[in-house]
């Protein structure tokens, strides 16, 4: 199976309404900013793109997030307007899109960043995130400031485009460097308007860590997460959202410090199928946090 890594190696909320009760009126999310990173079906997309997004649609998902896109290959082989079509097609929406950005952060490629803003328009998207960093881009604290310095510079450019750029971690960022991480730097070298974050949660708690306390220490600067279980056998694995050991009530219970306004479910192995196991994790997330 293909791995996050590999490819990119390789590649270079239902409407709001109001919940009542007996005694009292409780405002319900939007659970049509409830999406899917579409990672979670790299087996299944190569055979048949079009049919895995209105699979994704049937499964209840109003929004999706892509990965792997280039010029040449566009979007899973469909170039932007015709991706464009085939998300209006099936009431479907991508705010978001993971880029590789590597060339652009350590080699200056500007004409690359020029070709994401231009297919992300195209489809209106509203983030261009980078969702990986190779490791000769992060051996040191003084590499990590180069990165906040590039994604500062492409957040600029896609403001300009009115756009906006996040960044993805993993769990490398939480590296510590003398008395901070990675992603501290990151965090405090980048204008909170120009570069927001897309907080994976499976992986802070993988790297030991509790995503609350990073809203506490960063309030309002994770717009996206992953949302993704963790096996309750083995760590190393993903489950269905609610199936795993992450306490997601008490992380969505402070998704308002947090600023999110995307939630993007993520999966990226299985134990059943794919389509039933993104289905039963939308039903959760819809039913049960938000």
């Amino acid at each position: 199976m293909t791995t996050r890594r590999d490819f990119l190696q390789q590649a270079g909320l239902l409407t709001a309404g109001i919940l009542i009760a007996p005694s009292c009126m409780v405002a319900k999310a939007d659970t049509k900013n409830i999406g899917i990173q579409l990672y979670s079906l790299r087996e299944e997309l190569p055979k048949d793109a079009k049919g895995v997004i209105g699979k994704v649609a049937q499964a209840g998902y109003r929004e999706v997030e892509t990965f792997g896109y280039s010029k040449e290959r566009g979007f899973f082989g469909m170039q932007p307007k015709e991706f464009a079509d085939l998300l209006k097609q099936h009431n479907l929406t991508a705010p978001s899109g993971h880029f590789g950005l590597d060339s652009y952060i350590g080699e200056g490629n500007e004409e690359e960043l020029k070709s994401y803003i231009d297919a992300a328009k195209a489809v209106d998207m509203k983030y261009i995130i980078a969702p990986y960093l190779g490791q000769q881009l992060r051996q040191s604290a003084s590499d990590y400031q180069r990165v906040a310095e590039r994604l500062s510079k492409a957040g600029e450019a896609c403001k300009a485009a009115g756009l906006q750029v996040a960044y993805h971690n993993h769990d490398f960022e939480f590296q510590q460097f003398g008395d901070t991480t990675g992603l501290d730097i990151m965090l405090r070298e980048t204008d909170p308007e120009l570069v927001k974050f897309e907080l994976d949660l499976y992986w802070v708690v993988r790297a030991g860590l509790d995503p609350v306390e990073l809203f506490k220490k960063y309030p309002g600067r994770f717009e996206l997460w992953h949302v993704k279980d963790m096996d309750k056998a083995n760590e190393k694995l993903n489950t269905e959202v609610g199936s795993g050991s992450i306490n997601y009530k008490q992380i969505f219970d402070n998704a308002k410090l947090a600023g999110v306004k995307h939630y993007v479910v993520e999966q990226e192995n299985f134990a059943m199928d794919p389509f039933q196991s993104i289905a039963q994790s939308y039903t959760y997330v819809k039913d049960n946090l938000l």
